[in-house]
């Protein structure tokens, strides 16, 4: 039931010092009332919000100037007016067409001016009409009626009987669970007598909509009505029900934070007394701390949510320290804290030089970023990925890069991450939650645009806990890091002004999506001589500080420092350089230490005496004495070396077998140049083509252990197979690289710069490229290239004419196709 609506019609049915007594209808009365006559034409008052029922007093209030009017003409004559609904509540100004085709005759009981300007009217209901005809809309409604036939049950009839005692038994159920409701609404509905008007009276007080109330005005059927009334407060009942049990429940638990509250607030008092509440002085600081903050509104203002949800947990519980950990972060990460760039590029282009030897690639573009920063005053940070072979310096370059910038430095291993929680931290409701890494070093770094250097991204893992790199796509993509979403935080935080570097030794395990996102810039491997520079500019300086020794103390020779790279070490980079001159340095401390007098100056004598027997000897080129030799050119993970193509001719059936633990790559080499050869044997070498068929063919590429692949020994492979069948000498001191194809053409190939350095190592004066590759060699610094010829091809035929010196080998074999099968070629020929 409405209990709003129970409320007012009861009270202007009771005793009150202020107003007069109305009575609750009899039986007599509705008896009187329905014998009544109704007048053929009626005014009346549409109704927005309530439906009047037969016998039921109801209060309404009059605002419309139309059924003011109405009312003071009714409340002069004899004061009966047709009450009817709208159908629509929201219309201001009804038309005929929107009132209801039923309605109430009423009575006015009283009419009250209030205080606010309005007039309410307080009407009680006689009979049910139909409205026949409008006959005028103004100054008010007036109709033609009709009377409305109530058909109703014969009296005695026990299942109407049982129906009106259940209408009154959950209605008095209601009104005992509805607090709201008084007590004294339950002596007017065991004092109705009547079953029309209290089913009249049940309908009007209910809690039901116009259009459910109008329905049961229209029902001419009591019974009918009845059952539909029954029905409503039935589903009343059930509500009110579930609502208590509901309010019951939440009493309780309200019961017990309201007892901890109190033991809380207890616990406070008696902290003031013992020299102040520590937890308040705690929260007013981070207020005070947060005050300070360059944050955005919505980070603010989730801020404050969050202290003040922490103001109301128990100190004691196991919340509240999750709760303060989550808050500390908020106050401790920068955000839009930035550091000032230094744009002092003549400074940092010095930086860069005295900590990094070469690399001028790199170090153009760090300047051009800062150039651009300087004019354009705001940019984005590049996303910049340098790759190539360990040891060459590329983590210490983002160091290098922070310090010419003036900005702090972040470094983050990736290396065997394989949690994506790793990157974008966990959800608070996990027990342990923790933000990613990224956010972790930022709130270290207490800058939002550190050069931020992600070590080894190349080696990120995935598992079933996700994948890391497709977590980076967002941190390392500028259209999106504006807004990086740490899972922890659960706000936008702008990493767009931090510089990502990244570093990476293998490009294939990277992720594409990702590695397009980043600029790459290649670190590539160190000559020998950059390698003595380095060891002069930084390494030897570095040890000897290391180890308590002075420049003055102890120098190497330059003779020593190249025994050191070229005897103990094969890399690419300098990091075991650097542990052979802290050997070599140690030794050298052990002895000034015993007060020995040791050298001032380490020669090569001193270092194979520290250092022991040399570990690597550099491939040197041998000669050309021996025919289907040939040197080739290979890029390693350490650097560049020389390798030799070895090929044997065996009498047989063109068979050819290939040895030294080669790949596949390198196996259809082999078979292409061969081939090629038998197509052109003619054209090329000027050897008969049947010849193939009756030698086998032995390659082999010496150092077995080792395994060999790729494309670009495909020239060196077919010169030494023309050298075998030709038994001509190969030029002297000639190295080359490049892969072939079945018609002939010379490919480029890569790891030129490497290639070329180990050549110039080995003595090789000469080398075959194909045509492509003379942009790499361009790019090398042509100190490294004196003395050095590049021969730059596009055919096969260009190579042959450059590789063979057209000289027979001392103890050439003699190749020739066996009698019998030139006696039958002849015969095949003569047919």
């Amino acid at each position: 039931m409405n209990e709003n609506n129970f409320i007012a019609p009861l009270f202007n049915n009771m005793p009150d010092e202020d107003s007069e007594f109305i009575p609750l209808m009899t039986s007599e009365d509705e008896e009187q009332m329905n014998t009544e006559n109704i007048p053929e034409e009626l005014s009346i008052l549409p109704l927005r919000n309530t439906v009047l029922f037969p016998g039921v007093v109801i209060p309404i209030t009059v605002g419309r100037d139309k059924s003011i009017r109405l009312i003071k003409d009714a409340n002069k004559a004899d004061r009966i007016i047709g009450v009817v609904s709208q159908k629509d509540q929201s219309i201001e100004d009804p038309t005929s067409s929107d009132l209801n085709k039923v309605g109430t005759i009423a009575y006015i009981l009283k009419m009250l001016r209030m205080p606010d300007g309005n007039t309410t009217v307080i009407i009680q209901g006689k009979k049910r009409f139909q409205l026949d005809e409008i006959t005028a809309e103004e100054p008010y409604f007036k109709a033609r009626i009709s009377a409305f036939e109530e058909t109703r049950p014969a009296k005695g009839d026990k299942e109407f009987d049982a129906l009106v005692s259940s209408l009154k038994d959950i209605s008095l159920e209601i009104i005992r669970q509805s607090p709201n409701i008084p007590s004294e609404a339950g002596f007017a509905i065991r004092n109705i007598e009547s079953p029309s008007f209290l089913i009249n009276f049940i309908s009007s007080n209910m809690n039901a909509d116009v259009p459910a109330k109008q329905l049961m005005l229209e029902v001419a059927d009591l019974r009918q009505r009845g059952e539909m009334v029954l029905q409503h407060i039935t589903r009343d009942l059930q509500m009110i029900e579930l609502k208590n049990q509901i309010q019951s429940k939440v009493k309780i638990d309200m019961d017990q934070q309201q007892r901890e509250y109190f033991l809380h607030q207890q616990l406070k008092t008696i902290q003031e007394e013992l020299g102040g509440n520590v937890f308040e002085e705690e929260i007013e600081e981070m207020r005070a701390q947060a005050a300070t903050k360059k944050w955005s509104e919505p980070v603010a203002k989730h801020f404050f949510k969050e202290l003040d949800k922490l103001q109301r947990i128990n100190p004691n519980s196991a919340e509240f320290s999750v709760q303060r950990n989550y808050l500390d972060l908020l106050l401790e990460l920068p955000w839009n804290e930035y550091s000032e760039d230094v744009f002092d590029l003549k400074g940092a282009q010095k930086i860069l030089d005295q900590d990094h030897y070469g690399m001028e690639k790199v170090k153009e573009r760090i300047l051009e970023y800062l150039a651009v920063l300087k004019l354009k005053g705001d940019m984005r940070s590049p996303i910049l990925c340098f790759y190539g072979p360990p040891g060459v310096g590329k983590t210490s370059l983002g160091k290098s890069i922070a310090k010419a910038l003036g900005r702090e430095y972040v470094r983050m291993s990736l290396g065997g991450v394989r949690d994506e929680a790793e990157i974008r931290g966990h959800r608070k409701t996990y027990i342990g939650a923790m933000p990613g890494r990224i956010i972790q070093n930022l709130r270290k770094a207490k800058s939002a645009n550190p050069v931020f250097v992600l070590d080894e991204i190349d080696k990120v893992g995935r598992d079933s806990h996700g994948d890391p790199s497709s977590a980076l796509l967002e941190v390392l993509d500028p259209e999106q890091n504006t807004h990086f979403y740490d899972n922890y935080v659960e706000q936008d935080f702008d990493l767009s002004r931090a510089m990502f570097v990244a570093t990476a030794n293998n490009l294939s395990s990277i992720q594409p999506a990702l590695l397009d996102r980043m600029e790459l810039i290649e670190v590539s491997g160190y000559t020998r001589e950059e390698k003595v520079e380095i060891a002069k500019q930084h390494l030897i300086p570095k040890q000897l500080k290391e180890h308590g020794l002075s420049d003055a103390q102890l120098k190497f020779t330059k003779k020593a420092i190249e025994k050191l790279i070229e005897a103990y070490t094969r890399e690419s980079g300098v990091r075991t350089l650097e542990k052979r001159i802290a050997k070599v340095i140690r030794s050298m401390a052990k002895s000034i230490a015993m007060g020995e007098n040791p050298v001032g100056k380490i020669d090569e004598k001193d270092v194979l005496r520290i250092m022991g027997p040399e570990r690597y000897h550099s491939d040197k080129y041998e000669n050309n004495e021996t025919a289907g030799v040939v040197t080739g050119l290979a890029w390693t993970s350490v650097g560049g070396e020389i390798l030799f193509i070895e090929t044997l001719i065996s009498k047989g059936n063109g068979k050819l077998t290939l040895t030294g633990n080669l790949g596949e790559v390198m196996k259809e080499s082999a078979v292409i140049a061969l081939e090629y050869l038998k197509a052109h044997a003619e054209q090329l070498l000027g050897i008969d083509p049947t010849l193939f068929s009756h030698y086998n063919v032995h390659v082999h590429v010496p150092e077995g252990a080792t395994p060999k692949d790729g494309p670009s020994a495909g020239i060196a492979m077919l010169t030494a197979l023309a050298s075998l069948f030709t038994q001509q000498k190969v030029k002297s001191k000639l190295a080359m690289t490049g892969e072939i194809t079945l018609r002939g053409v010379v490919l480029p190939v890569g790891g030129i710069k490497e290639k070329i350095l180990a050549a110039r190592r080995a003595n090789i004066t000469d080398v075959i490229l194909c045509h492509e590759n003379r942009k790499d060699v361009e790019e090398i610094n042509q100190d490294y290239l004196k003395g050095m010829r590049f021969h730059y091809v596009q055919h096969m035929h260009e190579v042959l004419k450059l590789a063979l010196t057209g000289e027979k080998v001392k103890q050439a074999i003699k190749l020739e196709v066996p009698k019998t099968q030139q006696k039958s070629k002849e015969t095949v020929s003569l047919s």
